[in-house]
């Protein structure tokens, strides 16, 4: 059954609020009253017109959100411009449907008595961590990143993840809706409704025991900080053309670049420099005059030297080809590798090539990667005391599990090296930013960044972008970080918060089943 067009306004409205929730064309705080022309447009509906009405949210908030993938397939996977809307308009396609899910069932449990403010923050939370991890996940932009600035409101995720914070938007949402609806069901009259107090005073406890956490948070982190072991770092980003950076007649002008870069803004006292992801475009594990180069910025500036770099191993007389991230010691020593654990499908490797031969990788580079092992920290040493670093490359820095790991098996800085040039002036670099703000946050440690043509940071463990590069230009970020030492809720347990929440969700399900059995005796 169709819709009509007051519904679809509503639902398209809510879809476009949510898309400029995002950087970087909209703001966090159109997130609080996003969810609330959805709501709207879901009353008396039945379930089949849920699943559109949601669809219709869905679709066009991740036309918004991912209209960058088409700029990426056609500029860098040579398709013509007609695939590349096809395979953006795909992907949205199949993330509307967790949205269309959501509405469905909010028409579901209206239906049985459950009311909305149960249903929907246990709903999209529940929907949006399986979005994350079924098949290989799209954890991009989840809800909560949309407060990335907002340092107060962050500080929760050190017990819940981002997730915590998606569940608090959607359920202030809802209290904004149920007292707009409420409030119009009683005009004229000058006695407030009951229920709009009781939802108002809930609405505004919550907020206030957000805001108060986060400042006493923020305030116990920055003492932890003041006490911890400093080092300075400088972040190289060469701001190199994706469409020359593997052609070989350009490697030794990119080497060339990074190395006069490293040795201008050079820590003093044997600190770390950190070159992007793949900022050695050949196989550094090959000792040529290229390898010799790179290990000539340790030895000359006396300081450790993280980079990205392609990497293969042999299997009988096959290569097998690593995205890698090498650390140089001081002494030009090659002390440690990493090679990335969660590949981008169809950017580093094509899934069920096997089946469908004739789909190809859209990366200018070389062949299929290889997942690493795992996630295993490397060691640094600073007079005399071992530190250990958690690398994410590119994508990881976008995963809560890629930090925790780090976070339990001993990590005390995160760094995250990435090449975003695929993007091109468009939103998705901005986005990127904004996710690895909250693993600082829910794991309480110093990240640094270090982006190809940017954007370039460092972030302290309450989530403060200390310093920031431009987009598009050359750059030597320099600071210092701190290696920390401080426990929090969520690098221990996880998300216990969405499994609370999924397990809210079951008994609510079982409740209206109930109430629907009960219609029957």
């Amino acid at each position: 059954m169709g819709i009509d067009k007051k519904t679809f306004f509503w639902a398209l409205l809510s879809g476009a609020l949510i898309f400029l929730s995002f950087p970087k064309f909209g703001t966090g705080i159109l997130a609080w009253t996003a969810f609330v022309p959805l709501f709207y447009a879901l009353q008396e509906k039945r379930f089949t017109q849920g699943l559109l009405t949601g669809f219709i949210t869905g679709f066009s908030a991740h036309i918004g959100i991912f209209y960058w993938i088409t700029f990426v397939v056609v500029n860098y996977g040579y398709l013509p411009v007609a695939v590349g809307i096809a395979v953006m308009l795909l992907l949205s396609a199949y993330l509307a449907l967790y949205v269309a899910l959501f509405s469905a069932g909010i028409v579901y449990f209206n239906r049985r008595g459950i009311p909305l403010v149960f249903s929907a923050p246990l709903l999209w939370t529940s929907l949006e961590y399986v979005k994350s991890h079924l098949l290989t996940g799209v954890p991009w932009e989840n809800l909560g990143y949309s407060q990335y600035l907002y340092r107060p409101l962050i500080q929760i995720a050190d017990m819940t993840g981002v997730f915590g914070l998606t569940f608090i938007i959607v359920f202030i949402n809802v209290i904004i809706f149920d007292v707009l609806r409420i409030g119009q069901s009683n005009t004229g009259s000058r006695v407030p409704n009951k229920r709009v107090v009781a939802k108002v005073m809930a609405g505004c406890t919550l907020m206030a025991a957000l805001f108060g956490y986060g400042m006493l948070r923020t305030g116990e982190v920055e003492k932890s900080i003041q006490k911890a072991g400093a080092m300075s770092v400088s972040l190289i980003q060469g701001n190199i053309d994706q469409n020359i950076k593997w052609h070989q007649a350009f490697q030794e002008e990119t080497i060339r670049i990074y190395t006069s870069l490293s040795q201008q803004s050079a820590p003093v006292g044997q600190g770390l420099i950190v070159w992007p992801e793949t900022a050695a475009p050949f196989f550094f594990q090959d000792r040529d005059d290229m390898h010799r180069e790179v290990v000539s910025v340790a030895l000359q500036t006396n300081n450790w030297l993280l980079f990205g770099s392609p990497s293969y191993r042999m299997e009988g007389r096959n290569a097998v080809f690593l995205n890698s991230a090498f650390l140089l010691s001081p002494d030009g020593r090659i002390a440690g590798q990493y090679d990335k654990v969660h590949l981008v499908p169809y950017g580093e490797y094509v899934p069920l090539r096997r089946f469908f031969p004739f789909i190809s990788k859209l990366v200018v580079g070389i062949g299929d990667f290889r997942s690493g092992k795992g996630y295993e920290p490397l060691l640094i040493y600073k007079n005399g005391d071992q530190q250990k670093l958690g690398v994410m490359i590119c994508y990881e820095g976008i995963l809560p599990e890629a930090g925790r790991t780090y976070r339990q098996r001993g990590a005390g800085l995160l760094v995250n090296i990435t090449n975003d040039a695929w993007f091109g002036n468009t939103s998705a670099p901005y986005q990127h930013l904004s996710m690895t703000v909250f693993r600082s946050v829910e794991n309480r440690l110093y990240l640094v960044r270090a982006a190809n043509t940017g954007i370039s940071a460092i972030i302290d463990p309450t989530g403060k972008i200390v310093n920031r590069s431009g987009l598009f230009e050359k750059a030597a970020l320099q600071g210092t970080i701190r290696f920390m030492d401080m426990k929090s809720f969520y690098s221990i347990y996880g998300d216990l918060f969405v499994y609370g929440c999924m397990m809210g969700l079951t008994l609510i399900l079982v409740i209206s089943i109930k109430k629907r059995g009960r219609r029957y005796d």
